[in-house]
């Protein structure tokens, strides 16, 4: 193969990367984001840590029928200043606002133990909780959202739907949770609930190529 027909063919496996719909997955630090990757591209290079921020800049993995794109984890981020996690933040805002067009799901993962405790703290000194902040901006973009309820192993399970329709009802969403679509809990260390997430994405995806024509 020459040069010419080198080129020619990188250039239409771009072309075709850039005409797939892109998969976000967004979350706050040590939520599971990582794992969630990692299981999703079955790439051990996906860095899983305990501390928050190992995921610190975007990466995009081409899944066949969509591109994942791994998002850094916002809030807290272990040894970071704070105007560096501002920075890194406004990077995530920028991308979504960017691509917003291409988006056809966005994956949010919750730590669900702690998300009560969260939310709270941040209402507490009068300022928006961060978690409700970014799905409102995936919804107000006009995003299909996949909100991701993981750890549920930290919680009692006759206490699962109990803790879900507290999460509707901060998303301003109606319980009984099942009856929205969106929600999926999850314990991604495990593995459990991945094949729902997938299936989920898959129809987020097929529905975006079939309302603007793609192939």
């Amino acid at each position: 193969m020459d040069f010419f027909e080198k080129y020619k063919n990188l250039k239409e496996k771009y072309e075709e990367k850039k005409t797939k719909p892109k998969v976000i997955v967004v979350g706050r630090s040590n939520v599971g984001k990582s794992t969630f990757v990692r299981l999703m591209t079955g790439r051990k290079d996906v860095k899983v840590g305990k501390k928050p921020g190992v995921t610190l800049k975007i990466n995009e993995y081409d899944m066949g029928e969509y591109i994942l794109v791994d998002m850094p984890g916002f809030g807290y981020m272990a040894g970071l200043p704070k105007k560096v996690q501002e920075k890194i933040k406004d990077e995530i805002v920028h991308y979504i606002e960017e691509h917003a067009d291409e988006i056809a799901a966005a994956v949010q993962i919750i730590d669900t133990k702690s998300f009560f405790e969260l939310v709270e703290r941040w209402k507490g000194r009068g300022e928006i909780p961060i978690d409700l902040e970014m799905f409102d901006f995936i919804t107000d973009l006009k995003i299909s959202p996949i909100l991701v309820a993981n750890k549920m192993d930290k919680i009692k399970r006759e206490e699962w739907d109990e803790v879900l329709n507290g999460i509707c009802e901060y998303l301003k969403c109606q319980p009984p949770w099942h009856q929205w679509k969106f929600i999926v809990p999850a314990i991604l260390k495990e593995g459990k609930g991945l094949e729902e997430i997938k299936k989920k994405i898959l129809e987020r995806v097929r529905l975006f190529k079939k309302l603007r024509g793609i192939e």
